[in-house]
């Protein structure tokens, strides 16, 4: 189960804060990507890690920068209200976190229907081309960027679950 009910658990987070335009239907906890577009204002529109094919990924686990989808309890650019458990409309307003190795993040554990993606406290955890979303590491990924520090048995759906960053 996820700690508290914010994004960032460490207590003095010494990563980089980016307010953002998000593009689709995100929940806090989800890597997201710049889409290439112009910037309005000063602040760039961001989707879900792997949502457009041509951007960042082309696989689950490939290496692109961790940025993080908060919610207001995080930062206050984040739609007023909203908590970690609800999802953002296309073009709120938001912000994302980078972390720096060894900060403790609640992530969206994606779970995949028909598969045995039980977590284990330590187990490795990949990006997943697509949707932004932490899945047990498979095959050989180019980056595993966070370890579990919760276990999750049987998963019936997406879960924030408690991570640490590795930054690898």
């Amino acid at each position: 189960m996820a700690e508290g009910n914010r994004i960032i658990l460490t207590g003095e987070p010494k990563g980089v804060f980016e307010e953002i335009i998000v593009d689709g239907t995100p929940k806090p906890g989800t890597i997201m990507y710049r889409k290439n577009v112009a910037e309005v204002g000063g602040v760039g529109e961001w989707e879900p890690a792997g949502t457009t094919a041509s951007l960042g990924m082309g696989a689950d686990g490939d290496m692109i920068p961790i940025a993080v989808l908060l919610c207001f309890a995080d930062h206050a650019a984040c739609p007023p209200g909203k908590t970690a458990d609800d999802a953002y409309v296309d073009a709120d307003r938001g912000a994302v976190y980078f972390p720096v190795h060894g900060e403790k993040l609640n992530i969206l554990f994606g779970n995949a229907a028909g598969t045995a993606d039980d977590v284990t406290i330590g187990m490795k955890m990949i990006v997943d081309d697509g949707t932004g979303k932490i899945v047990p590491t498979t095959g050989t990924p180019k980056s595993e960027p966070f370890v579990a520090l919760e276990a999750f048995t049987d998963p019936t759906a997406d879960k924030l679950l408690a991570m640490q960053y590795s930054g690898r």
